[in-house]
């Protein structure tokens, strides 16, 4: 078993109301050289927080965190940061509709079995 830490990916549509709704996960695991997410957004239930969301912009800022997980060239130049430093970008707090929420450790063998596992008991 491997320490591994993660964070919620939350959408707050309209920040003076305080809602929010999680649709992804970002899971980190160094000793294994894991970084990876997973989104799932839940649009008709996004759009009763607030009707004029911007689905197109959430959907941009969710693949531009999954870019980064993956280090692809259209990252930018956080590509090139190591998992660890990419983690920590990512779940740096934000004012954005699209935030990390805490960071939360644990243990595992399978970080790709705790990102989905976790997508499922966390956003789905």
């Amino acid at each position: 078993m491997q320490v591994f830490e993660y964070a919620t990916l939350r959408v707050v549509p309209r920040v003076e109301r305080g809602e929010s709704m999680n649709v992804g996960v970002i899971v980190y695991c160094r000793a294994l050289e894991y970084l990876g997410c997973a989104t799932h957004l839940d649009e008709p239930r996004l759009l009763a927080l607030d009707p004029s969301l911007d689905l197109d912009g959430v959907r941009t800022a969710l693949a531009a965190v999954a870019g980064l997980c993956r280090g692809g060239e259209d990252a930018g130049q956080a590509a090139a940061e190591p998992p660890g430093g990419r983690f920590r970008w990512l779940t740096a707090p934000r004012s954005t509709i699209v935030q990390p929420g805490p960071v939360h450790a644990g243990l595992t063998g399978d970080p790709a079995g705790e990102l989905h596992r976790l997508l499922t008991l966390l956003v789905t």
